[in-house]
């Protein structure tokens, strides 16, 4: 089965009240099954335009992302991410 991941591409505008979102979604997105295998970085545009942060966070499948992303707990503390930043996230199976 393929493997699932959460992709978000990130500009933080409040890197204070951003620091919450970090500590938060963490813990909740590990016990969902979650591995964070980019989480910031260093990053170099080689074409086109991009935010400024990249996150990729793998799951054993596309429909345990797209319940990670769905979650309560994780929508909850989405709301800081949403106030703090300018993003895009994505849910994409793997092959």
């Amino acid at each position: 089965m393929p493997k699932g991941y959460i992709i978000g591409h990130i500009t933080v505008r409040d890197p204070e009240a951003y620091k919450e979102y970090v500590e938060r979604d963490t813990p909740i997105l590990k016990r969902l099954g979650g591995t964070f295998v980019v989480r910031g970085g260093q990053s170099d545009i080689m074409e086109g335009e991009a935010f400024a942060r990249h996150v990729v966070i793998e799951f054993p499948s596309y429909q345990e992302a797209l319940a990670a992303y769905n979650d309560p707990d994780y929508q909850e503390v989405a709301e800081i991410r949403k106030r703090t930043a300018e993003s895009t996230i994505l849910v994409v199976e793997g092959v």
